[in-house]
């Protein structure tokens, strides 16, 4: 890769794949395709969105065609609404129309949603196609990079889905220029979880630099979501399939999740409910005997960077309270919850009281 880029290799043996984090990347796309070794014969599907279609798609689209490929270009409304079946089924019709084969490409260039909802149809489709991720988002950093899709059911985010690996994540550092603000404090909250989860010397750095970091200054923000893939590669080479370790990613999102669904997809960004998720797990943590600092420092950096940190009143408990046994991380019966021991360490806890979480739930709703 050109100088100046940053490059991560997700190690799963022959399935292996790299994140290339730099400026100007995506005018390589067709360059990378050849290197790459694939198919110019085989069609190749680009999913994007409303948001991003007139940004991005036609450079994608040139530097691919430039390079002998022929793409067709899917555009689906910009939002969570759009990682839902009657999306999918839609995605797989225009594949079929396209006439991609079995070693064919699908695209997904945008944030989380579309890399969720492109990855699953690549999953799916004639039992998996190749798949490559774009990242048009800061969030995405997260979502693209571990191979896990999937699209969302009326009761439960992220429930009908599969584990399927991108063959290479291109993330163009300028395409996140575009981004309104509250988007890039959303996809920041991210970024800070994985210092959270595993590094406190990044969370440090960043409650220094939120500055910069805010203000998108490139060498700030490579570094930063260098710094948040690295974390995620590991604990994706280390346990591909969310058997034990890759659990501690969900920090935050047993609630965070829950809130989502309650306040309608949309209405609180992914980000945005994840902050709150975590500043959740952080009381949790003191009621098992952890330092009461480890939930004022997380409150106090998320203020920093401008995030929610409170249950919007119109969630109600209840509602939040249900919504959380329909999530994944419901396992046997206990709620399951990612709390930290440290800024910077987690353990996993499959034996949280359901009265405790109530309790959090109630004194995180605003005014509280």
């Amino acid at each position: 890769m050109a100088g100046g880029t940053r490059e991560l290799t997700v190690d799963l043996g022959e399935r292996s794949y790299p994140i290339y984090i730099g400026s100007g990347l995506i005018a390589r796309t067709g360059e990378i395709f050849s290197e790459r070794g694939f198919p110019v014969k085989s069609p190749i599907l680009l999913v994007t969105d409303s948001s991003v279609v007139d940004l991005y798609a036609a450079k994608v689209e040139e530097a691919l065609a430039t390079a002998g490929y022929a793409v067709t270009t899917v555009v689906v409304p910009s939002g969570e609404t759009s990682k839902s079946l009657e999306m999918l089924d839609e995605l797989v019709g225009a594949a079929l129309e396209a006439g991609l084969d079995r070693k064919s490409t699908i695209i997904a260039l945008g944030g989380g949603v579309v890399g969720d909802l492109a990855g699953f149809v690549a999953a799916s489709y004639m039992r998996g196609v190749r798949f490559v991720q774009i990242p048009t988002t800061i969030l995405a950093h997260d979502s693209s990079v571990g191979g896990k899709v999937a699209v969302n059911h009326r009761l439960a985010k992220n429930i009908i889905g599969a584990f399927h690996q991108p063959e290479f994540v291109l993330y163009d550092l300028d395409t996140l220029a575009s981004l309104p603000l509250r988007e890039v404090r959303a996809g920041l909250s991210e970024v800070i979880k994985h210092g959270l989860i595993w590094n406190e010397e990044f969370v440090a750095w960043c409650d220094a630099n939120a500055e910069g970091l805010l203000a998108l200054e490139p060498e700030a923000l490579g570094y930063a979501l260098y710094e948040g893939c690295k974390v995620k590669s590991i604990v994706v080479s280390r346990d591909e399939r969310e058997n034990d370790l890759r659990a501690i990613l969900n920090l935050g999102h047993t609630i965070g999740h829950a809130l989502e669904a309650v306040a309608g997809y949309g209405e609180l960004l992914h980000g945005e409910a994840i902050a709150i998720g975590m500043v959740g797990s952080a009381r949790l943590a003191a009621r098992f005997g952890y330092s009461a600092h480890i939930a004022a420092e997380t409150e106090r950096i998320f203020r920093k960077f401008g995030l929610p940190v409170r249950i919007p009143a119109s969630c109600e408990t209840d509602a939040i309270m249900s919504a959380m046994l329909h999530d994944k991380k419901f396992s046997e019966g206990q709620m399951v919850f990612v709390v930290p021991t440290a800024i910077g360490s987690v353990e996993i806890r499959n034996d949280v009281p359901s009265s405790w979480v109530r309790e959090i739930v109630d004194g995180l709703r605003e005014g509280n």
